[in-house]
């Protein structure tokens, strides 16, 4: 009899070590990157209304591009990550959107730069699910949220990063150095990648052609490792197709998890980018400084980074249950953070909180809905959650816009975003133990194949 490796085993046996710590550190720059290019443009924005005469509601547009790309490229590159693995995809699409955004320079009007946004975009959206999946693909079991989580507070850190560039450089250089910063660092990020990014070991073990790629990338994660030439590669927790199939997107618990992911995702992110988009115009049109305003709004996304070193060892321990707390907390929060008479630093502190509360939100959808799609078709199912979520992004900023046009206070504003995460709490509560069942039923089909020894 031939042996058996199941892979899912292989990597629950192993102690993460310098090849786990090095696929961080690559994922970390990647979402760092990543995270800067979507919110690059709303820092820009008070120098754009300044520069082009605009009255300020039509920004709306130009904040939803970039998110309403999410929608084409999330469940895209998903999907062309199935097929032709997740290496490739994710390099090609950092490449890409960073020569776009390098190129909303040589925009001189609000119509280029909002299509030159939504082209990025494209790539900005599509990177995210492929990077999350690749990395759920190499985690052991107890700590594949901690993993994602621990990459995605890239994405925190770097969609704080506008922030600290805008106040330093703007006033001096211009709305462009932010678009300059964002290109450059993409380019560079998508080379480092092109060279030391490993492609999933789960993906390779379903594709028999790519065998030799396989064992190098196993060898790579401990050197002494003995295969037999006879050797067979399962992924023992899962169906080990390697063909797509778009129905099994809605199989057995699937038909209606997947749905219900769909929704909070977009109701979190609906109320996420409309704060992170119109923050800085809102703050500063309410009498803080342009400054404190984006300062302000850094301390929304390192409010986030928190949440993520809060929340990963809670998702990895008590599955989807931190969401719901999560939209609790949030709500009163969001809510209060236009109140009327409120001291500065009163306002700094709620905003910190609130960016703690949708970012955890953030990091416990993504970090768990990847456990519950098997590999062959896990980047198209992480993706079409981002793709979801995308469409409650791009709906937040135009709210925002057309709040802004019928000059509705910022007091009555924040009551209305608090709105929708009250049915992102009554979907979450209903998730908690359908997660918890698809999690036990994947567990229970864990094959009995050997693990690779020594």
């Amino acid at each position: 009899m031939p042996n058996v490796v199941d892979i899912s085993r292989f990597l629950d046996e192993q102690k993460i070590g310098k090849f786990q710590i090095g696929l961080l550190i690559l994922s970390f720059l990647l979402m760092m990157i990543d995270g800067y290019d979507i919110v690059a443009a709303a820092f820009a924005g008070p120098s754009l209304i300044h520069e082009w005469g605009l009255r300020g509601p039509e920004l709306g547009v130009l904040f939803s591009a970039t998110l309403a790309a999410g929608f084409i490229g999330a469940p895209l590159l998903g999907y062309i990550s199935d097929h032709i693995g997740r290496k490739k995809v994710i390099v090609y699409a950092a490449l890409y959107f960073g020569v776009l955004t390098w190129a909303s320079v040589l925009a001189h009007n609000l119509t280029t730069l909002t299509v030159l946004r939504f082209l990025a975009g494209i790539g900005v959206a599509g990177i995210l699910p492929i990077v999350v999946s690749l990395n759920n693909e190499f985690a052991p079991t107890k700590f594949r949220a901690t993993m994602v989580v621990l990459i995605f507070t890239g994405n925190v850190f770097g969609g704080a990063l506008p922030g600290l560039v805008a106040a330093r450089f703007v006033p001096t250089l211009g709305w462009h150095i932010l678009f300059t910063v964002g290109g450059i660092a993409s380019i560079a990020v998508a080379v480092l990648m092109a060279f030391t990014l490993p492609e999933s070991v789960k993906y390779l073990a379903l594709q028999p052609q790519r065998r030799p790629e396989l064992l190098r990338t196993l060898g790579r994660i401990k050197p002494d490792v003995s295969i037999p030439a006879d050797t067979e590669f399962v992924v023992g927790s899962e169906s080990n197709r390697s063909s797509f199939s778009m129905k099994a997107l809605f199989a057995g618990r699937l038909a209606l998890l997947t749905p219900l992911f769909w929704i909070v995702s977009a109701v979190n992110l609906m109320v996420f980018y409309f704060m992170s988009s119109w923050m800085p115009t809102l703050l500063s049109m309410s009498g803080i400084t342009v400054t404190h305003a984006a300062l302000a709004t850094t301390v929304f996304q390192l409010g986030g980074t928190l949440a993520g070193f809060v929340t990963m060892r809670f998702l990895d321990r008590n599955g989807f249950i931190p969401v719901p707390i999560l939209f609790a907390v949030a709500i009163p929060i969001v809510a209060c953070i236009g109140l009327r008479g409120l001291h500065e630093s009163t306002i700094v502190t709620l905003i910190a909180i609130a960016g703690f509360c949708l970012y955890g939100l953030q990091f416990g959808n993504i970090a768990l809905e990847a456990n519950i799609f098997p590999t062959y078709i896990r980047a198209w199912g992480v993706g079409s959650c981002f793709a979801a979520g995308r469409t409650g992004a791009a709906i937040g900023p135009l709210a925002g816009g057309g709040l802004l046009a019928m000059h509705v206070g910022l007091q009555e504003t924040m009551f209305i975003a608090a709105c929708p995460l009250i049915v992102g709490l009554v979907i979450a509560i209903f998730i908690v133990p359908r997660y918890r069942d698809q999690i036990a039923s994947m567990s229970s089909a864990i094959s009995t194949g050997a693990a690779v020894g020594a």
